[in-house]
């Protein structure tokens, strides 16, 4: 716990801060056209608004009603962080609208907002994301030495990985799982923020070997590509390679791994190392364990049995610090309802950010 910062007060009834108007905006997956409809008001207006411009009395009522937030939301003082979509790495980029991904992102800014507002009480783990040595041009070579690099910095034994979420959040990474609703399209995501990582998982996918694989695979974003234009299938290629390697040590698994079609071999390293039976299928091909005509007969069972996959390992990983963060708030008397009028966040909103940072009974240790 950190000593108590100076409160801010609530939003005066005459200031007024645009940006967050943007920011409620896309949270409720509105355009400005359509907002624009809502208010009787032209797209222009909208953005005018946007930029600063003070709406008058009724038009902002009418602005609270619509985008369900509260007139201290958008007080000015407090201006909430901006993730560009340029910058995020959307795992279906070409696949989901515009629409979608700034829904996605605005539940970014005000989730890096609560952090913000939580980090002044509560000391989160600091971050310490590896910064590996990369060339320009990567090669397999430089990917398995980048996830061998994070397992040694961030002192990981050999063999199969602990909750790969909470490893994450042990490392100052914010992982959160998008609201329900959200466009699933949209899948698994990450970005980095005033030096703050954060890795979105998709609402959807309740498999647990999926939401390890897809944090571990964010992870290779921000470790691989911190400089990177998203969005193309090489750098999406490599951060699935930098994930098998990272779950699955070539040196370590390679072994194990069957030279011909032997599910329940699989289905025992499935248990073993938490991860798919298909994550399974291609690291064996890759490392030369299956031949290509094992390979396709393996991946035309799979395809057979769809998804999910037999032998399910149970729920999805789930983040769980802010939840913890809170509760220890709540545990030392701190008045969690007056940190978020100071950030001036509607309860809703947080309630359903908490919800997406944390589990129903989260554990004490985050390793």
């Amino acid at each position: 716990m950190t000593a108590h910062p100076e409160r801010r007060g609530p939003a005066a009834g005459t200031d007024f801060d645009g940006t967050r108007v943007s920011t409620a905006r896309r949270l409720r997956g509105m355009s400005k056209a359509e907002l624009a409809r809502a208010l009787d008001v032209t797209p222009t207006a909208v953005a005018n608004y946007e930029h600063g411009t003070r709406p008058a009395r009724a038009v902002l009522a009418q602005l609270c009603l619509t985008l369900q937030m509260p007139r201290e939301f958008f007080g000015s003082g407090n201006p909430l962080p901006t993730l560009a979509a340029s910058s995020a790495h959307f795992r279906s980029l070409r696949s989901t609208t515009a629409k979608a991904r700034e829904q996605a992102l605005a539940f970014g800014e005000v989730s890096l907002e609560l952090v913000h507002l939580v980090g002044e009480y509560v000391d989160l783990p600091p971050v310490t994301i590896p910064n590996v040595e990369l060339p320009a041009h990567l090669g397999p070579d430089d990917i398995r030495s980048a996830a061998r690099a994070v397992r040694t910095q961030w002192n990981i034994a050999p063999g199969p990985l602990p909750a790969v979420v909470q490893l994450l959040e042990a490392h100052g990474v914010l992982v959160l799982r998008l609201p329900a609703g959200t466009d699933p399209k949209v899948d698994a995501f990450s970005i980095t923020s005033g030096g703050r990582p954060l890795v979105f998982l998709s609402p959807g996918k309740s498999d647990r070997a999926r939401s390890r694989f897809d944090a571990a695979h964010e992870l290779g974003h921000l470790v691989l590509h911190p400089d990177t234009e998203p969005g193309s299938k090489v750098i999406e290629q490599q951060a699935n390679s930098f994930a098998a390697e990272l779950m699955m040590p070539a040196d370590v698994i390679r072994e194990q791994l069957p030279t011909r079609i032997d599910w329940p071999t699989l289905h025992a390293l499935k248990r073993h190392w938490g991860v798919s039976l298909r994550a399974l299928v291609y690291r064996a091909h890759n490392l030369g364990r299956l031949s290509q005509a094992s390979y396709r007969r393996a991946n035309q069972q799979l395809s057979v049995w769809g998804t999910p996959e037999p032998g399910p390992l149970g729920p999805s990983e789930s983040p769980q610090l802010l939840g913890m963060a809170r509760q220890l708030l709540i545990d030392n008397g701190i008045d969690f309802e007056q940190i978020l009028a100071s950030g001036r966040i509607a309860v809703d909103v947080t309630d359903t950010v908490i919800s997406a940072g944390s589990t129903a009974k989260p554990a004490l240790n985050l390793l």
